[in-house]
């Protein structure tokens, strides 16, 4: 059954890997996706075309969200164009790893801005639409980093951290105007950038994982599009742990 029929979804950093998957399963529901991205025009033009091509509607819109401008930007351009924003999914993020005592003030900086900041500008600006219709699904792409810390990510670690704190002080601040907020956490997922890793690490990273195997981008993403179906209306300030097991 179609569960997100004339919704209108925005997905953060939606060109490739865990956000290419939400904006793919959201539109398999039915929802109207628009993915955004910072550089990959053609990564989300990509995206865009494989979700009409299966039916769907989809646009793309580049802006970099963890500017105050481009995050207002991309929310306006959604309600400009569909008239309302029913879903946010904040997944935009980077990391830049380093030990502390080589890690630079402007690696501390530019990881926060781009996961955190992201975050809090996006929901900021989709907070005021949802609010006039009296709905909306926030979920915020957390990590079990954030949970467990991470050695040589304390600005990532840091970040998600952030991501937990805020998406529980949001949902109690909006839960009267019926938007949730929530978070997933993803463990080891499986990307365009970890399937490079060697063989043997893989196997070492998966002896600390009790379901033995990392997780798949697809996994994150029906965590995800659960969290932001009406199923899930009665779930607010969660975080989804999705990681087979690691952080337990």
């Amino acid at each position: 059954m179609v569960q997100f029929a004339e919704k209108i979804a925005v997905v953060t950093g939606a060109s490739r890997g865990i956000g290419r998957a939400i904006a793919l399963e959201l539109a398999q529901g039915g929802a109207t996706v628009i993915v955004n991205y910072q550089k990959n025009a053609a990564a989300a033009e990509e995206v865009v075309q494989q979700i009409i091509a299966a039916g769907g509607s989809a646009s793309s819109f580049g802006a970099d969200v963890g500017l105050e401008e481009g995050a207002n930007g991309l929310i306006k351009y959604a309600t400009d164009t569909y008239g309302k924003i029913d879903i946010l999914v904040n997944n935009a993020g980077t990391t830049r790893d380093n030990v502390i005592m080589l890690m630079s003030a402007d690696d501390f900086d530019s990881v926060m801005q781009t996961n955190l900041r992201s975050t809090w500008l996006c929901s900021k600006a989709a907070v005021r639409a949802m609010m006039r219709k009296r709905y909306g699904r926030i979920v915020n792409i957390t990590s079990i980093s954030g949970i467990m810390g991470n050695g040589g990510q304390t600005n990532y670690s840091a970040s998600k951290a952030g991501i937990i704190g805020l998406t529980k002080a949001l949902a109690r601040e909006v839960s009267a105007r019926n938007i949730t907020v929530n978070a997933v956490a993803p463990g080891f997922v499986m990307t365009d950038l970890t399937s490079s890793l060697p063989e043997d690490m893989l196997k070492k990273l998966n002896e600390n994982i009790p379901l033995g195997r990392w997780g798949s981008v697809e996994d994150v993403a029906h965590a995800t599009t659960f969290l932001a179906s009406d199923a899930a209306s009665y779930i607010t300030g969660h975080i989804l742990v999705v990681d087979g097991g690691l952080a337990m």
